[in-house]
């Protein structure tokens, strides 16, 4: 189905859902160590999410029957048969944009990306390359092409018109060869009905996505954003995060209004057996009535938790503990995606 760019921009993730996807774990190529308690995190985090809004799963075969199993008896859950090749979802599925007028019977759209496992890092990806027009179908919405290898994790945006990414995972030549600062300006403000992009830089330790901005810095409201911060200067992440707090004070949005920054605290030297993992509270997710948060069972969870609470009042705070899930190299923004009501 063909669809007017024009008659679309890319919404808030506050705003009202629909449903939240998850892409069931069936393959280890991403993670350290046990991959055997991997889908009972999903369980629980799909178990959460139930709670205030639909799930849908996506998974094939035998990885669909196992999912069926370990969520039997939850109600709102919704099984989708379409094979996959690794569960961050996020990167993988479409990015939903909505019309900005709104009407009677009009649908989301469904921008869908290029796909190449961040820079060619874990083939194969034909089955995730092919996700998100798979799912656009199976909801009947139209497709917006977006002629760029870009993951969902790397967007970031206030529904206002402002969107904010990393330089890092999107002005790439192992994604987008040949394609110039201001040629891919210009595609994502087209695709995504935004007037203004901010660029930031900056990675975590061992986060394999090359600096996705769901782990650095996120909108909490339009003109406001919570930027993660790393006060041990022994942290390899320290220096990274102290220039990008001093770059993103320095932003104005596309309604004029300098950004309000809010540091958060991410656990100081976050390892599995010696290797540093990209452990950051930023990586929650925004839903109907609530917001989960990863918890690391450290030192930063608490104060994490309280100023996330101050910045969403009238949600619920679900901390979740994420310290299996990120020995995947990411957390729970990750592993779901967002379907706008």
């Amino acid at each position: 189905m063909a669809a007017r760019i024009s008659d679309y921009r890319l919404p808030a993730e506050w705003e009202p859902h629909a449903a939240t996807w998850l892409a069931w774990p069936h393959r280890k190529a991403t993670w350290l160590g046990d991959f055997a308690v991997i889908p009972g995190v999903f369980e629980k985090v799909a178990r959460l999410i139930a709670r205030y809004e639909p799930v849908r799963i996506v998974a094939t075969g035998t990885v669909l029957a196992d999912a069926r199993a370990r969520l039997d008896g939850a109600a709102t859950v919704e099984f989708v048969d379409l094979p996959t090749n690794d569960s961050w979802l996020r990167d993988t599925g479409p990015v939903f944009v909505v019309p900005r007028t709104a009407a009677a019977g009009v649908k989301p759209a469904a921008v869908c990306w290029g796909w190449n496992a961040w820079g060619g890092k874990y083939p194969p990806w034909d089955h995730d390359a092919a996700l998100g027009r798979a799912i656009a179908g199976r909801l009947g919405l139209a497709v917006i092409d977006g002629p760029l290898v870009l993951e969902g994790g790397g967007l970031e945006t206030d529904g206002d018109g402002t969107l904010l990414v990393n330089h890092r995972c999107i002005d790439d030549p192992k994604r987008n060869p040949g394609v110039s600062r201001p040629q891919l300006e210009a595609i994502l403000r087209d695709r995504l009905g935004i007037d203004s992009v901010l660029w930031v830089g900056g990675e975590l330790a061992g986060d394999d996505t090359d600096g996705h901005i769901d782990q650095l810095a996120r909108f909490v409201a339009p003109g406001r954003v919570v930027a993660a911060r790393q006060p041990d200067p022994l942290d390899p992440n320290h220096a990274a995060l102290e220039a990008n707090l001093e770059r993103l004070r320095s932003l104005v949005d596309a309604r004029g209004r300098r950004l309000e920054v809010i540091p958060i605290d991410i656990p100081p030297r976050f390892a599995f057996e010696g290797t540093q993992l990209p452990a950051s509270h930023l990586n929650y997710v925004v839903g109907n009535g609530f917001v989960a948060v990863p918890a690391f069972l450290a030192s930063t969870d608490d104060a994490a938790l309280r100023t996330l609470e101050e910045c969403f009042p009238g949600r619920t705070i679900e901390p979740v503990v994420c310290s299996e899930l990120v020995r995947g190299r990411g957390a729970l923004h990750c592993i779901t995606r967002d379907e706008p009501a």
